[in-house]
């Protein structure tokens, strides 16, 4: 796998912007695999499409590719707000690709899948609707929280310019498609605790520790009034995914 883009398929092109998708995007159709189902290549849908970039030839998979300059940051932009929740909501989101490049050198720093299962409308930030003298006065657009998507939702298919081993980026992915549920409080739920659990920094933590995030976890789910209750399913669910184990007494012990 090569991390350098081709700079003369751009040569043609006056906007860095449009400079970047093109070098981008082809890059990853001539570099990426599928992470569902392992395909070496992935072809691309026509431009423009309104959500997917590329899609696997062999499972259908679909995924939408964002690229970010120079240091890894916690959030990106998006387009319309209204248009990306309902997207995320749906049963027919793409998974995101998330490539991070060094503008000096013109080369891939880090690449990541994100599953489409760990989008919930918590990880969307609303931005200030556009002034009354903007072209699209009013329009409201978005961006994506994610530092907020748990680490193991963000994985890894080059870090920091190494790129990971083939069957890790695929295991890792399947082990993933452990936590995927459709509907989406139950998601929403899901993931608010296993990010409780990953801020504990021992890898043995108690029942009372997670208790901890009662107060937090409260104010994302104001509709719930039994926290605690749920507290203790979410951890079950974590336990019977491999992600967890229980030692007794209201111990548990993280296995990832």
């Amino acid at each position: 796998m090569t991390l350098q883009f081709d700079e003369t398929i751009a040569a043609d092109y006056k906007s860095q912007a449009q400079k970047i998708r093109v070098l981008s995007e082809t890059w990853t159709g001539e570099n990426v695999y599928c992470p569902r189902c392992g395909n070496p290549a992935l072809a691309r849908f026509p431009n423009n499409r309104a959500v997917a970039d590329f899609y696997c030839p062999k499972c259908h998979s679909e995924y939408e590719l964002k690229s970010q300059k120079g240091a890894v940051r916690d959030k990106i932009p998006d387009g319309a707000y209204d248009t990306f929740v309902a997207r995320i909501t749906s049963n027919h989101n793409p998974d995101f690709f998330l490539l991070n490049y060094d503008a000096s050198t013109l080369s891939v720093s880090n690449f990541w899948v994100i599953p489409n299962f760990f989008f919930t409308p918590a990880i969307v930030e609303k931005r200030k609707a556009l002034s009354l003298n903007a072209r699209r006065a009013g329009w409201i657009g978005c961006n994506i929280m994610i530092g907020a998507i748990p680490p193991q939702g963000r994985i890894c298919f080059i870090q920091n310019g190494l790129a990971i081993e083939k069957e890790i980026v695929l295991s890792n992915f399947e082990r993933a498609i452990s936590l995927q549920t459709n509907n989406m409080d139950a998601r929403g739920w899901l993931l608010d605790v296993l990010n409780c659990v990953n801020q504990i920094p021992t890898s043995e933590f108690s029942l009372e520790q997670v208790y901890a995030f009662e107060s937090e976890l409260q104010a994302r789910h104001p509709e719930n009034n039994n926290v605690c209750p749920k507290i203790r399913q979410q951890l079950q669910f974590l336990r019977d995914r491999g992600y967890i184990r229980f030692l007794g007494r209201g111990r548990y012990q993280k296995l990832f």
